[in-house]
């Protein structure tokens, strides 16, 4: 099962209402995954200034965080919390050394998302109650993904929960499963990209990473994993400026995208598009198998 949903604006109109499309089209895919839940969304750019997305069990332990960071960095950062999360802003060329200090300060702390734009929230739970206690529907930006899950291969824990995100400003969110995960972990670990949880999701997100580390544009490695990954999958990607969809190439996954001058929407069913503007004069249609679509701004 599982539900997905995406959402990338071409009209700077709608910017301050993404948070809320995104949210009305998830709650709508409640029902194909009602364990947790989770959203990416990506701001307007940042000037050189990035965000870490946080959380924890125990969100004291974000208590006086941000100056102990600068105690021991001489950087100063701002920290703001938001439920188990916390979003901390920092300039762009000290996330490598920010991140390493709040690894050794509070073991106990998980990376959701890491970038200028990408701020990432998700937990335990339907996603109206996911999207109320982060305030999803306020947030402004110009594209987002989002998950609704219902575990199949790993258990029921906020880690395990999508989007997934293991390079700047990249997520991914999955519908399907991969059979050849265990191997790829193994290769993505030879090549010095790290997959922290059980859930096949990460590491197509891993993989993706990896190869576009090796000079990949996002499309290039969509297109090498229609080769590389075994399984039955539709992904939605997203990286600062772009969104991307693929399935495989059996395609047994729902899947539908409209699109308009305001929009592109991915959502599992089209009863997630409907609520949005002008989609009536939508041009809809449903992915083709083994077939990339990206757009970017």
């Amino acid at each position: 099962m599982c539900g997905i949903v995406g959402l990338f604006l071409k009209d700077k109109a709608l910017e301050p209402k993404l948070g809320a499309m995104l949210t009305d089209m998830l709650i709508t895919m409640s029902d194909r995954g009602p364990d947790s839940a989770g959203i990416a969304v990506y701001g307007t750019d940042n000037e050189g200034r990035a965000k870490l997305t946080l959380q924890a069990a125990d969100p004291s332990v974000f208590s006086g965080l941000a100056g102990e960071i600068e105690d021991e960095t001489g950087v100063p950062v701002t920290l703001r919390l938001i439920d188990t999360h916390a979003v901390v802003d920092l300039p762009e060329e000290k996330m490598a050394e920010v991140r390493k200090t709040i690894r050794s300060l509070r073991s106990d702390i998980r990376v959701m998302s890491a970038g200028e734009m990408i701020e990432i929230y998700k937990e335990v739970g339907l996603p109206g109650d996911v999207a109320k206690r982060f305030d999803i529907p306020e947030l402004t930006g110009t594209h987002g993904i989002g998950h609704t899950r219902m575990a199949t291969e790993s258990a029921v824990t906020t880690l395990g929960a999508h989007p997934f995100s293991t390079g700047a400003d990249q997520c991914l969110v999955h519908n399907g499963s991969l059979s050849n995960h265990n191997s790829l972990r193994r290769k993505l670990a030879r090549e010095g990209v790290s997959v922290e949880t059980e859930n096949d999701t990460e590491v197509a997100a891993a993989y993706l990473t990896w190869k576009m580390q090796e000079g990949a544009t996002l499309g290039e490695a969509l297109e090498a994993g229609i080769d590389d990954l075994d399984g039955f999958y539709t992904f939605v990607v997203g990286t600062k400026d772009g969104f991307g969809v693929v399935r495989d190439p059996i395609a047994c996954k729902p899947a539908v995208m409209a699109e308009t001058d305001q929009y592109v929407a991915f959502g599992s069913e089209y009863r997630a598009l409907v609520n949005l503007p002008g989609i009536e004069d939508a041009k809809v249609w449903e992915p083709e198998p083994a077939t990339v679509y990206f757009w970017n701004h």
